[in-house]
Parts: structure tokens; C-alpha cells; sequence
């Protein structure tokens, strides 16, 4: 015993005392200027794609809507990121061409890139660079992200707009309108919010219902005035104004409950010369919704429990524990990188788990007494509770059950999420926030059932649990980063995408030499958004306010 604890203080002493990073959330506005197009008598359908780097490779985050021909888009929708202020996080721009018949960008025409950190563009709040093309050289074109930090609140509305009588613009046919909301800002500029699709050839449109943060929309300043611009699509990019009025979110708010606020759009043109002039047609908000958008911190000070589970990986390929080559070698006093991985991701989960006890299987090996393959086999050898008290538990019953074990194969993880995903798919019949799974597994080589684990994550991706994948040793790990999502989405052998992205992939070897709190915090930082994602997703409340929630609300 005295052994054991010994190797268990000494990894803990080794990774040191772990603090999770403060999560900022930040968006991101973009706009581009005279971008030129590879054909000279056509404007572009410009979209702006952003790429964040991870392990020196570009992923793809998020894109923006295409704009029709356009050589001064100004975008609608937002980037959000989490801004890491002591990580220096790598972003790409990219604008392409992306022509009408075709949405992918196998098609589409690269009009230029512009690379920089999150860090510069929240410093300067506002950044223009030129868009570099191919080879590095540098046109007219150019970009600018402006940034604004998502504070304290990150509840959202959602807005519902119609419109009638609009004025006609169109000689041959109907008016065909979008309604554009900017929000003044306190130095009197103006910050496009939304622009809604187009209604082609009609005067009386009823525009889609959107969402939008409140934070984006006001900036959190109820009274805060808000403009908004009425214009008739043009297939060239010369939109005619109709008509515009003001409003503030306050206003906005009387459209809940089932009543509507409208306004008269006035062309101010129109008012000044024509004397019976009453409008350019009337705009009605019929419906406006507050959703309460609740943190990581909402959910755990209400209650929820992060209900931790272990798998291990006792295939051969580890080699014999008892050779001090073996993945699996017990040194008296030098925890193998097996246990530094367990201890480092397990210590900071604990302390979000009550009872701390936590079920640990293995996967991969021949056990006792029969000696049959398993792949979801208890460590403690005790099926019926597979529970260890504590991180200190689980490491004992690892080196206590090492002996008794044949490492065998193949390294198949479907069965053991399924097995956790069982347990997450009881909990769903809850219907509140009460746990959240998150499965460990620790693995020493490429898995053997790539298809049952894609189809048991998509699975998975419907419940409270996310996945995290450790790879130990110096196997090629290629493979197991298309379970993080390949071109962004992971999909089932049969071709269904994951609902939210909840697997965290990463070698251990990238962490050898690094700080002691780099793994856990690099496995654990998508952890609060994940929790919040499936519960916010599902419209799960926390089970009880808490003083903390209550102290950020919106005063009504």
C-alpha cells in the first residue's frame, strides 16, 4: 500500500495543482473591402471561412453566409471564440468565391487570406490587414474583424419580423425586401446585427425567425437605439432603400406574450418633398422571445454531477508490464505515463463529482478465470460495481490487476461507449441536469473498430457525455484524429453527422516535456462548452438557481 500511494503522490506532485482556465467568449465581425474576382465582368459570391490552428494543422471553426454578387461584403453572421488569454491562438481568413450552384469549396475561388491571433485583433479590437492570395502577394482587397467580448451576459432573443404595404420598387414586378438591424454604437457608429434573407417579388413579406445574442444586439443597454433599414434586393448589388425607423430592445420587448409592436418605415426623402406623405409601408415585430442562456458555472452550482469513468488499454502492443520497456511497467516511484494521464485529467474531474467514486474498465486483454477477451471488463474484477474510491482507487486497482491480466486483442472502444452511453441515456429520462458523463480512454495504438466507433460516438453525441481520448506511447495516432472530426464533422459509416462535436483526441507525447497542467487542460478546455451545448441544446434548465445566477440576470 505504502508503494502505491507513493507512485499516486508522486504523479499528482508531478502535475501539480491544476486551476481550469478562465473562459472569455469573444465575437467576431467581419467585412471586406474591393475584392476582386478571377472573372473581370462578374462581381464574386464572397464567404469568409475561419480556421483556428491546433497541433500546426488548420481546422475549419465556422463560415459566414455567402453574399451575392459583392465586392464590399459587410457580414451578417458572427464568429464566436474562446479567448485564451495566456494561449496564443493561430487564425486564419479566408475568402472565397463560392458560385451559385455550388455551396462546397471545391468549386469555389480563393480571393485571399489574412493570418493573425486572436490576441491582436482583441487588443486592437479592430483589425484591417490585406488578403493575401496564393504566393503571398498582397491586391487591392483587404479585411477587417472587429471583436467584442461576450460578457457576463450570453442570454439570446429571438426575433420574429413581418412586414406590409411596402413601397414597390420594381418596375416589372414586386419589391424584393430584406430588413437590415444595426445598433448604434456610443461614438454614434453603427454595427450591422442582422440581416434577414430576401423576399423576392412581395409587399407584404414575413422574413424567418432568428436568433441573436443580447450581448450583440445591445450590448447589454436595453434603451440602446437601435436602426433599422429596409432595402429591395438588386441581383447587381445596388439595393434600393425603401424606408427606415428606430427602436431600442426595450420596445422590441413588448412583443412578448402574443402582442406585436409595429412601426411606419419612412423614406426621409419622400417626407421632405411629398406633402401627403404618410409612410413607405408598415414593419411589425410580431414575436420576440428571451432565452436564458446558462453557463457551465449555472449548471454545476446547480447541482450537476460529472460522473467520471476510466478505460484502459491492455492489448499486447503495450508489451509485458514486467519489462521496464512495457507502457505498463510499475516503477516503484515514477508513474508510467498510463497513470500521469490518468491522474492529470482525473484530478481535476473530481472535484466536480460528490461521491467520487468512479467506475474503471479495461479493454483488450484475457481475464481470469476463464480467460476470455474483453473489452469492458471492471478493474476491480467486481462487475456488479465497478467503482473505485477516488483517483487513488482506480491507480490501485490498476497495479493490483496488472498481474492477474493477458494482454491480448484487438483494441476495440465501441463496447465501452455503449456502456457508458447506457448509463448517460438513463440518465436522459431525468429531464433535468443531474449528471454528465465524461468517459477517459487511455489507449497505446489506432483502434481496430473505427466503424462501431463512429457509430457509437454519433450515438453518444445525442446524450449528456463527452468522450476524451488520451494516446499513449509512439504509435501513429493519424487515424484517431478523424474521431475529432474530419472536415470539421464526424460521421457515422452510414453517413449520419454527429449532433455536437464530443470527442477531445490527443497524444500524450505532445505533453512529455510541457507544463504539468497542459494535458488536463488541454483535454478538459471544451469540457463547460460541451456541458452547456447538450443542456442549453436540449432547453434543460440548472435544477436550482443559484445566487450566482440570479446576481447576472436581465433586469426586465
Amino acid at each position: 500500500m505504502k508503494k502505491m500511494s507513493n507512485i499516486y503522490e508522486s504523479a499528482a506532485n508531478t502535475l501539480g495543482i491544476f486551476n481550469s482556465p478562465c473562459l472569455t467568449k469573444v465575437e467576431l465581425r467581419v467585412a471586406c473591402k474591393s475584392i476582386s474576382d478571377r472573372d473581370a465582368l462578374s462581381k464574386p459570391d464572397p464567404c469568409v471561412i475561419l480556421k483556428m490552428q491546433s497541433h500546426g494543422q488548420w481546422f475549419e471553426v465556422d463560415r459566414t453566409e455567402v453574399i451575392r454578387t459583392c465586392i464590399n461584403p459587410v457580414f451578417s453572421k458572427l464568429f464566436t471564440v474562446d479567448f485564451y488569454f495566456e494561449e496564443v491562438q493561430r487564425l486564419r481568413f479566408e475568402v472565397h468565391d463560392i458560385s451559385s450552384n455550388h455551396n462546397g469549396l471545391k468549386e469555389a475561388d480563393f480571393l485571399g487570406g489574412m493570418e493573425c491571433t486572436l490576441g491582436q485583433i482583441v487588443s486592437q479590437r479592430k483589425l484591417s490587414k490585406s488578403l493575401l492570395k496564393h504566393g503571398n502577394t498582397a491586391g487591392k482587397s483587404s479585411i477587417t474583424v472587429i471583436a467584442e467580448e461576450l460578457s457576463g451576459n450570453d442570454d439570446y432573443v429571438e426575433l420574429s419580423f413581418s412586414a406590409r404595404k411596402l413601397d414597390d420598387k420594381d418596375f416589372f414586378s414586386k419589391s424584393d425586401p430584406f430588413l437590415e438591424i444595426f445598433r448604434v454604437n456610443d461614438d454614434a457608429t453603427q454595427q450591422l446585427v442582422h440581416r434577414t434573407e430576401v423576399v423576392m417579388n412581395n409587399l407584404n413579406p414575413a422574413w424567418k425567425t432568428f436568433k441573436v445574442s443580447v450581448n450583440s444586439l445591445c450590448s447589454g443597454d436595453q434603451d440602446r437605439r437601435l436602426k433599422c433599414i429596409v432595402w429591395d434586393w438588386d441581383s447587381n448589388g445596388k439595393h434600393d432603400f425603401i424606408g427606415e425607423f428606430s427602436s431600442t430592445f426595450k420596445e422590441m420587448r413588448g412583443a412578448m406574450e402574443g402582442r406585436q409592436v409595429q412601426w411606419e418605415c419612412i423614406n426621409p426623402k419622400y417626407k421632405a418633398k411629398k406633402k401627403n406623405y404618410k409612410n413607405s409601408g408598415i414593419v411589425i415585430l410580431n414575436q420576440c422571445k428571451i432565452h436564458k442562456m446558462h453557463s457551465f458555472l449555472d449548471y454545476i452550482m446547480g447541482g450537476c454531477q460529472i460522473q467520471f469513468t476510466v478505460a484502459i488499454d491492455f492489448t499486447a502492443s503495450n508489451g509485458d508490464p514486467r519489462n521496464s520497456c512495457s507502457l505498463h511497467y510499475i516503477h516503484p516511484y515514477q508513474p508510467n505515463e498510463y497513470l500521469k494521464a490518468l491522474v492529470a485529467v482525473g484530478e481535476i474531474c473530481q472535484d466536480y463529482d460528490s461521491d467520487k467514486m468512479f467506475p474503471a474498465f479495461g479493454f483488450g486483454a484475457r481475464i481470469p478465470p476463464e480467460y476470455k477477451v474483453s473489452h469492458d471488463f471492471a478493474i476491480n474484477f467486481n462487475e456488479d460495481n465497478p467503482e473505485c474510491a477516488g483517483i487513488q482507487g482506480v491507480v490501485e486497482a490498476y497495479q493490483s490487476c496488472l498481474p492477474k491480466l493477458q494482454l491480448y486483442g484487438p483494441t476495440n472502444i465501441a463496447p465501452i461507449i455503449q456502456k457508458v452511453a447506457k448509463s448517460a441515456s438513463e440518465e436522459t429520462n431525468t429531464k433535468e441536469a443531474s449528471q454528465y458523463f465524461i468517459l477517459l480512454i487511455l489507449t497505446d495504438g489506432v483502434i481496430t473498430d473505427m466503424a462501431d466507433t463512429r457509430e457509437a460516438i454519433v450515438h453518444a453525441s445525442h446524450l449528456p457525455m463527452s468522450v476524451i481520448i488520451v494516446g499513449v506511447g509512439n504509435a501513429d495516432f493519424s487515424d484517431m484524429q478523424m474521431l475529432d472530426g474530419d472536415d470539421g464533422i464526424l460521421r457515422s459509416p452510414k453517413g449520419e453527422p454527429v449532433l455536437r462535436d464530443i470527442v477531445q483526441f490527443v497524444p500524450f507525447r505532445n505533453f512529455k516535456h510541457a507544463s504539468p497542467a497542459a494535458l488536463a487542460k488541454s483535454v478538459l478546455a471544451e469540457v463547460p462548452n460541451q456541458v452547456v451545448d447538450y443542456y442549453n441544446g436540449k432547453g434543460i434548465k440548472p435544477k436550482c438557481v443559484s445566487e450566482y445566477e440570479s446576481s447576472r440576470t436581465l433586469a426586465p
